[in-house]
């Protein structure tokens, strides 16, 4: 099973060097994927949770690219309705080839109505227009057009969600759900893949509760998570170390350590 990190790419504590040195992090802690979110109008709504500045992913991507060596790159989750699907298709194809082949594009329908609306997106549309988009992401990579397939994985755990991973997608990427949840839904429904993103927070005693997040409570708790995870299927799994404060993005240090602690008593475990 390999590790990625969902890095923030947005708020008041992110600039080139702090992004340069998530990457350093990430990739010298030997995790296998970097990824970062997508926004492309920092609407009241969205800025709320994720304020400006807003890096763009293909851009930021792109830009890490350059200073990793083997450390794959991926967006959780690229909001597909926003762009036109061939120009998706083209960029996410010409960032994959230019990595050497390490990137991966996770996709999701969206949530935030007033960006939608500043874009000119049918928000009621969303779920309809992520399938007829990842229909021409496939037709596309198939045809030789915009620049080769990439592994996609989809966003989301509704029943259309599920049916969009199943028809379009190389594995299921849920967001920050219970292991319940998790394992209930993958007992339901087949799924070509099983990625999950779960939060990652370390607290000094164990955090009790059916609703506690995967990823969050004590280094005991997270790393029994994380076998579970493994005895699900996971391929790969992502920690999301923000969760919701714009001023958490000053202090990554935070974030870095509890990754080192994770890294370290996984490795002792699973030499």
């Amino acid at each position: 099973m390999q590790f990625g990190v969902n890095v923030p790419n947005f708020g008041p504590g992110t600039d080139p060097g702090v992004l340069r040195e998530w990457a350093r992090t990430v990739e010298g802690l030997g995790f296998d994927l970097l990824m970062v979110s997508d926004h492309v109008a920092v609407t009241p709504d969205v800025a709320q949770r994720y304020p400006e500045p807003f890096y763009d992913p293909f851009t930021t991507l792109s830009w890490l690219a350059g200073t990793t060596t083997g450390l794959r790159l991926g967006t959780t989750v690229l909001i597909l309705p926003y762009r036109n699907p061939l120009l998706v298709a083209r960029m996410a194809g010409s960032l994959d080839r230019l990595s050497g082949g390490r990137f991966v594009l996770g996709v999701g329908v969206g949530w935030a109505r007033q960006e939608f609306e500043a874009l000119g997106v049918p928000f009621g549309s969303r779920g309809r227009l992520t399938d007829e988009y990842l229909e021409t992401l496939r037709e596309t990579w198939q045809a030789g057009d915009g620049g080769g397939a990439v592994p996609v994985w989809i966003g989301g755990h509704s029943a259309a969600a599920l049916r969009r991973t199943a028809r379009f997608g190389d594995a299921w990427h849920p967001l920050r759900l219970p292991l319940d949840r998790m394992r209930s839904v993958l007992a339901e429904h087949p799924v070509p893949g099983f990625a999950p993103r779960i939060a990652l927070r370390l607290t000094a005693a164990p955090v009790d509760g059916p609703e506690r997040p995967a990823g969050v409570g004590s280094i005991e708790q997270v790393i029994d998570d994380l076998r579970q995870l493994r005895d699900l299927g996971a391929g790969t799994v992502v920690f999301d170390p923000y969760h919701g404060d714009p001023e958490e993005t000053r202090r990554p240090q935070t974030a870095w350590q509890d990754l080192t602690t994770v890294a370290a008593h996984w490795k002792a475990l699973t030499p």
